[in-house]
Parts: C-alpha cells; structure tokens; sequence
C-alpha cells in the first residue's frame, strides 16, 4: 500500500528552461528519468542540483546510509536491490515548449476550485459523494461555465432541484469563478512537502496558469 501511495505522490515538471509545465505522478517521473528524458531538480539551501537516474539513487542510497531519509514514508520507493527518494521536480532535458496559456475547465480543476465542498452546506466530501450543480439550471439557459458550475453534495443537489438557489431558498458559501491560476497546484503549495516548487512559481510564471 505504501508503496503504491509514494508512486502516486506529485511531481512538477519543468521544460528545458525551468519553467513550470504541469504535475505528473512519481511513477511517470521515474519512467522519464530511466529513458534519460528527464532529470532531478533537487533544490538544497536555495542552490539547484540537477541530478540523472543514477546519480540521484546513489544520492538516494547515501542519505539511506546517513539515515537522513524522510519521515514521510511516501517519498521514498524501496525496491528488491536498493530505496530511492521520489523527486518533487524533474526537468524535461529537450522540452523547449512553453506552460499552456488556457485552463481547462474538467472535473479535476472544478473539485480542486472548490476545495471539495459543497458550495450550498460548506462540508467537504470525498469526490465520490459530490457532484456538479449548474447554480442557474440548464433548463433556466444556465451555462456550463467556471461561474455557473459547482461543487454541491447529495443531498443539497437533490433539494435544489432544477431551482436556482433563491426559488430553493438555498445560499451559495461563495461565488463560482474562473481560477487565475491551477486549482490542483494552489492546493499542493499549502503543503510543506512541496515548498520548494514555489521558487519555480514567481509573479512571472504566475502570469501563465498551468494545466
């Protein structure tokens, strides 16, 4: 189970000139980093070490030596032969291409928007409890847009109905907007574990959200 849980851990991918592209799992870094495609950008007092498969298992090997692994038990990946830390940034040695210039609207974006709380209670579900209500009702020419589409539970959508919030007598917590910027990436920064992808993410890179 550990095991699965640290190859699913996020990862920020950069292209050629450290710019932020987006987040993939563990388990896809390591496949870029074992076809040579990627390396580890592993960020140490505010200096950048970049590091290839096998220098950053031996890297890896020698903190394991030091016991200067992490407590968290889902950064490391242990195999038959050896543990090696999952990196929190790769960098794409010929990806020239710069971050996408549009945010997808997709169920991903809007559940990490809302934070996974229904936008009418304010308690937070897990995904498989939640479900999307069109704030204005399609069948009063509501859009299926940023500001019409929330996050609502089970039991709120089925009081709402085919109403708007005021015919349901219903509140919403707060009002739908187009994010600026990744809603999934906003909700990893709150996290000490990837504190270090912030120095990838300056008012600059912020101009650009990320898919």
């Amino acid at each position: 189970m550990q095991q699965a849980v640290s190859l699913e851990s996020s990862v920020l991918v950069l292209n050629k000139f450290f710019m932020a592209l987006h987040v993939i799992s563990a388990k896809r870094a390591f496949t870029l980093l074992c076809k040579h495609i990627a390396e580890v950008v592993s960020v140490d007092e505010g200096k950048y070490n970049s590091y290839n498969f096998e220098s950053w298992r031996d890297v890896s090997s020698y903190k394991v030596s030091l016991g200067l692994t992490d407590d968290d038990t889902t950064s490391w990946v242990k195999t038959v032969s050896f543990s090696i830390e999952v990196p929190k940034i790769i960098r794409l040695l010929t990806y020239d291409k710069f971050p996408q210039s549009s945010l997808k609207f997709n169920r991903r974006n809007i559940f990490a928007r809302d934070e996974n709380k229904c936008q009418y209670c304010g308690k937070r579900f897990p995904v498989s409890e939640l479900s999307f209500d069109h704030v204005i009702p399609r069948a009063h020419d509501g859009k299926t847009t940023w500001e019409n589409v929330v996050c609502a539970c089970t039991e709120c959508n089925k009081r709402k109905g085919g109403r708007t919030p005021e015919q349901a007598g219903m509140k919403l917590t707060r009002i739908p907007v187009k994010p600026k910027h990744s809603p999934v990436l906003r909700l990893k920064l709150r996290f000490e574990k990837y504190e270090s992808w912030k120095q990838f993410l300056d008012e600059a890179y912020w101009s650009v959200p990320l898919k």
